[in-house]
């Protein structure tokens, strides 16, 4: 037997915390990237345990999904937008996390904001809740 990886396999190894009694491996995540629509009730389950962003340092928030493309002056025309837009602010500020919001110039599409703004390094676990991250 061969003790080679490749390199998914080495990244994976050197980001593991534990091996759970169900088999699925705890990994430690180095970067976190979260936005409007799902960071919501993430915040609520927080809240609601009475735990903080563990490493706020490593979460980095953007607006993409609500922003308005004809008139993105406040408040937001789409009131459901608005009152996501509000949450997020409200919650990363509360919970001490960065926000690129729309009057922050490096603000984007929550894929792409990592690689762009040079958050994304090489041998960094990285997450988020957008359905095509990986793109």
């Amino acid at each position: 037997m061969s003790d080679t990886q490749n390199l998914f396999e080495k990244v994976w190894n050197q980001h593991t915390v534990a091996t759970l009694p169900s088999g699925q491996t705890q990994l430690f995540i180095g970067l976190h990237l979260i936005h409007e629509v799902t960071s919501p009730q993430a915040f609520e389950i927080l809240r609601d345990r009475g735990l903080n962003v563990l490493h706020p340092e490593r979460t980095v928030a953007t607006v993409d999904h609500i922003v308005p493309t004809d008139d993105q002056a406040r408040p937001f025309a789409d009131g459901l937008a608005e009152q996501m837009m509000s949450a997020i602010e409200k919650n990363c500020r509360e919970f001490g996390v960065t926000l690129l919001d729309l009057k922050d110039n490096r603000q984007g599409i929550v894929h792409a904001v990592g690689p762009e703004q040079g958050l994304t390094q090489p041998g960094v676990t990285v997450a988020c809740g957008d359905s095509h991250t990986s793109t």
